[in-house]
């Protein structure tokens, strides 16, 4: 159920997940979701959250001013 929009119905799909940091931008494209299909709402698993922070540490360390990478390929 979407908390949103109360939507009852989920289906999986993919987004683009953007993180912008004060001297780093983040994308990070093909992300698995759930998707409302009623408002379009997305949510990630516990698991993609974490793998997402992940990369996102990582991004830091790395000292880019941006970043562009896929999930399948850093997961």
């Amino acid at each position: 159920m979407c908390t949103y929009c109360k939507g009852e119905k989920l289906i999986e799909s993919t987004t683009t997940h953007v993180v912008v940091l004060p001297k780093c931008t983040i994308i990070i494209r093909n992300v698995p979701c759930m998707e409302c299909v009623q408002c379009g709402e997305r949510y990630f698993t516990l698991e993609v959250s974490r793998q997402l922070e992940k990369i996102v540490q990582n991004a830091r360390r790395a000292s880019n001013e941006l970043l562009i990478t896929d999930y399948d390929y850093v997961a």
